[in-house]
């Protein structure tokens, strides 16, 4: 006769539950630490858009969004820390994603920013040159007081009409060559 040995046997039933529940607990929880890596990538990437968008200077142009990035970036520090890989993995992309949202917003603003001083650029350089010629005009008048005062022209005119509606004289301009009723290889 074989004797399996099994120190469990014999025991109290409370003895055996609580080390089979003990035994389930260190299982699975040193199962659960080595199905899920630590997500350095994911934090690589999220602090990487950190620093871009506070390059794009999101804390002057989207200072709510570069907010809400820096803070679940710490919240996935803190879940790293834990050892809670999947919890930081998540709040580790949606810092990603928010410093990528800011970075865009901070971009467009600055771009929209650049636009408004070039436009303004712009319409100074077109009022000095209006007062430049606004003053040659006053200056020309000075000098010849017999010539008319010259209007400010925006845009040329046009050419009347009556002046295109003219007849072109004989030998002018296109002229119409008559059509054969055969084309050049001689059929009709």
């Amino acid at each position: 006769m074989v004797h399996i040995f099994f120190p469990l046997f014999g025991r109290p039933r409370g003895v055996r539950l609580a080390v089979s529940t003990l035994t389930l607990a260190v299982t699975l929880a040193l199962s659960g630490c080595a199905s899920t890596p630590p997500p350095d990538g994911i934090m690589n990437q999220a602090q990487v858009q950190l620093q871009a968008a506070r390059d794009a200077d999101a804390a002057a142009y989207a200072p709510v969004d570069l907010g809400f990035a820096q803070n679940k970036f710490q919240q996935a520090q803190a879940a790293m820390a834990k050892g809670k890989y999947d919890d930081a993995a998540t709040l580790a992309d949606e810092a990603r994603a928010d410093a990528e949202l800011a970075r865009a917003k901070a971009r467009l603003a600055a771009a929209r920013s650049q636009i408004q001083n070039k436009g303004e650029a712009n319409r100074q350089l077109r009022d000095q040159i209006d007062q430049s010629l606004s003053n040659e005009q006053h200056q020309d008048q000075s000098q010849n007081p017999a010539l008319p005062a010259q209007q400010s022209q925006g845009d040329m005119p046009a050419p009347a009409s009556s002046s295109l509606a003219e007849p072109i004289p004989q030998g002018q301009g296109f002229q119409t060559i008559p059509q054969s009723t055969t084309d050049q290889g001689g059929h009709p």
